[in-house]
């Protein structure tokens, strides 16, 4: 573990989304340096790397790499292939299925990036912005995934084979719903209004308000108490 000016660094997924951005705040309340660390993975929209370096910059985060990956090579997804984006009149309507907005393998193949830049840097900790409580149903979202990929991490690394770094995965939103994530970050200072949640933007931007992540978040603004400060399409706010 490497230590400068007496902060341990820490790789951070950012995707520019609700989640994501509070774990970047309880990182940097944490007192870790932040590298950031979002992807151009062939999603079907740009608005959300947007939104990622919008609350990087804000959040005065020095380093921020965004890797290209091109999944849509494999498709399977209605983030990464020509498949329509499941639309709901509200959060009750959500299935307990895994939907199409399922991205398969994601999160495996970002927290190997993250897992490959940590030990580049000598840090010994990674974050994401996963939660068992308000998903959308993903297989890699679950805390036995998360335990899982934590000691792949370290049986498949140089540095977890000698000894050097013990790898840890922070999810510290797992057992969160929307509205506990939206007060904690409200905590911490966070500007929500900065980020993206929407699957199927307009083409300006504005979130449609009818995907999954729309419902849920907007559900979270209201059980939260709070009104939701980006544009949506349908003129909902929370």
């Amino acid at each position: 573990m490497v230590e400068r000016d007496g902060q341990k660094d820490a790789v951070v997924l950012v995707s520019g989304g609700l989640d994501s951005t509070t774990v970047l705040a309880i990182a940097k309340a944490e007192g870790y340096r932040v590298n950031a660390l979002s992807f151009r993975y062939g999603q079907r929209h740009a608005v959300e790397l947007e939104a990622a370096r919008r609350v990087v910059a804000a959040m005065g985060v020095e380093r921020h790499v965004v890797a290209d990956i091109d999944l849509r090579a494999f498709g399977g997804s209605a983030l990464t292939d020509a498949i329509a984006v499941p639309k709901h009149g509200s959060a009750a309507e959500l299935g307990d299925g895994i939907p199409v907005t399922y991205v398969p393998a994601r999160n495996t193949v970002f927290l190997s990036f993250a897992l490959a830049w940590a030990e580049t840097l000598g840090a010994s900790d990674l974050f994401i912005g996963v939660n068992a409580l308000d998903y959308s149903g993903y297989p890699d979202c679950r805390p036995e995934y998360i335990a899982a990929f934590e000691t792949l991490a370290n049986l498949a690394t140089k540095a977890g084979v000698e000894g050097t770094s013990r790898f840890r995965i922070h999810a510290p939103l797992m057992t969160l719903d929307k509205a506990g994530i939206i007060r904690r970050g409200q905590e911490l200072g966070v500007d929500y209004s900065l980020t993206h949640s929407c699957y199927d933007p307009t083409p300006d931007g504005q979130s449609c308000g009818t995907c999954d992540s729309c419902l849920l978040r907007l559900k979270g603004f209201s059980e939260a108490g709070m009104i939701d400060q980006i544009r949506y399409e349908s003129g909902m706010n929370g």
